[in-house]
């Protein structure tokens, strides 16, 4: 009879998790397809519920770790199995707990930083903290700087040399339209590689790092040739009109504002006469500014950047989309790990290092993962999309394609990332190369405190939640 409860109460838990999961995590592959119009928010849920399901039902891991990440050694339960059950179930509800709370908030947070800490804490409670590896835990930690930071660089380095080559030429559109299949070669190189190596890896796809070029070039070839005979139909009317944008940049806007500064210290040293003066330059210089930031922007009236920003959206959604897919493929293990390593124990009795997971698990990750998207993915996507910078379509696309680049880098050289703050720091990049003016630093702010006390409340909220188990049942 209690091993009936404990099962029932272990799968609400993992369901709620997997909740968590889809209202948190998912909502990052999505956010910026929504933030730059390219989705709108009832279609990007559900093209993210379907590939985020098929990536976790169809190739999600069929084997888990028993202790997800080797934080701990399963090895020190061997004598009391129910112990791992209960520090399991606590780690599930604990990490669920701090996940809806962020979401709440709209903070982004990584769903293995949440369970990690949570593993942690009652890990440390059980075997004492020697118990725990702390160099792995430590590796997650550096993970907070490195994540954010390289996919941070290559999105800057990505949007501006597209806001360069594109939207400051004397013709936009005949200059997409000239890049355009050498992007979806690259696109399509980079999308391959991050399925190969992370999102397929349970078909045991785990080809060579050269074999794996050789598929995805072939791919990227063939998407390119079929994105130039698309493109190549694309009216250039009206393109070349506005040779005058090119010379219009950032820095401009920058040194605008730094003149205004020092004219109005003038005019405080200034007598009436040359005061008065002063103030109309400075009036000027307001005018110059409003018009030089009503140029700057690409979704502004001008019908050479709409053709172009409407070729990206549809590369933003199809990277959206395989980051969503590979996302679903590895991720629900961080809700069906625990849970399957508590019914394996529940069913035989005895702690293994890896554990089979059933199909209806899988399943059941999977739609736990698409009803926290439907419910409340929408907080969160709308941070990634709207709190913490504007973003258009090839803003996304810059933001969307750095996160998929840092995957595959990070991967094949065994660098610890997450996935959200991979995002996180891309959105920021594309943020920054337009200046820090362009980003919401509070909200920034916010968000690197969730990322810090992640671990720590996962593990707090799991010791709590484990000693209240442990009296229940034990």
């Amino acid at each position: 009879m209690e091993i009936t409860i404990l099962l029932i109460i272990a799968l609400l838990f993992g369901l709620y998790m997997a909740w968590s999961i889809g209202a948190n995590d998912v909502a990052n592959a999505m956010g910026t397809s929504v933030g730059s119009g390219a989705l709108t928010l009832k279609r990007a849920v559900i093209l993210a519920a379907v590939l985020e399901f098929a990536g976790a039902f169809l190739v999600g891991s069929h084997v888990s770790d028993t202790v997800r990440k080797g934080i701990i050694d399963p090895n020190m339960f061997a004598d009391n199995p129910n112990v791992l059950v209960y520090g399991m179930m606590a780690a599930l509800l604990a990490a669920a707990t701090w996940l809806q709370f962020a979401t709440y908030f709209g903070w982004p947070v990584s769903t293995t930083h949440s369970i990690v800490g949570a593993i942690v804490g009652f890990g440390a409670v059980v075997g004492g903290v020697a118990a725990v590896d702390w160099l792995k835990v430590g590796s997650i930690v550096s993970s907070w700087v490195i994540s954010p930071i390289l996919s941070g660089v290559i999105a800057f380095t990505i949007f501006s040399i597209l806001r360069r080559v594109i939207f400051l030429s004397d013709h936009p559109v005949r200059q997409a339209k000239r890049i355009t299949p050498f992007i979806v070669f690259l696109v399509f190189i980079v999308l391959t590689l991050v399925l190969v190596f992370k999102g397929l890896k349970n078909l045991h796809l785990d080809l060579n790092f050269g074999n794996a070029m050789a598929l995805a070039s072939m791919v990227g070839l063939l998407a390119a040739l079929i994105s130039y005979l698309l493109v190549r139909r694309i009216s250039e009317e009206d393109d070349g009109q506005y040779e005058q944008m090119k010379a219009v940049s950032p820095e401009l806007i920058s040194n605008l504002k730094k003149a205004r500064k020092q004219l109005r210290k003038i005019k405080k040293m200034a007598n009436h006469s040359v005061g008065s003066k002063v103030q109309s330059v400075i009036g000027e210089i307001d005018d110059l500014e409003t018009q030089v930031s009503q140029e700057l922007k690409p979704e502004s009236k001008i019908p050479a950047y709409k053709k172009v920003e409407r070729i990206f959206v549809y590369l933003q959604i199809l990277s959206a989309s395989f980051v969503a897919f590979a996302h679903g493929a590895n991720d629900v293990a961080n809700a069906i790990g625990p849970l399957a390593a508590v019914v394996s124990i529940l069913k035989t009795g005895a702690v293994t290092m890896k554990t089979s997971v059933p199909l209806w698990i899988l399943g059941l990750g999977g739609i736990g993962i698409v009803i926290g998207l439907a419910t409340w993915g929408w907080r969160v996507i709308e941070t990634i999309g709207k709190k913490i910078t504007e973003l258009t379509p090839t803003r996304g696309f810059s933001a969307e394609f750095a996160a998929a680049i840092t995957i595959i880098f990070a991967s094949k050289l065994g660098l610890p990332i997450s996935t959200t703050h991979t995002l996180v720091g891309a959105v920021l990049g594309v943020g920054l190369a337009r200046g820090i003016s362009a980003l919401n630093l509070n909200m920034v702010r916010d968000i690197v405190i969730s990322w810090v006390v992640t671990l720590p409340v996962g593990a707090g909220l799991a010791i709590g939640f484990f000693y209240i188990l442990q009296a229940i049942f034990g």
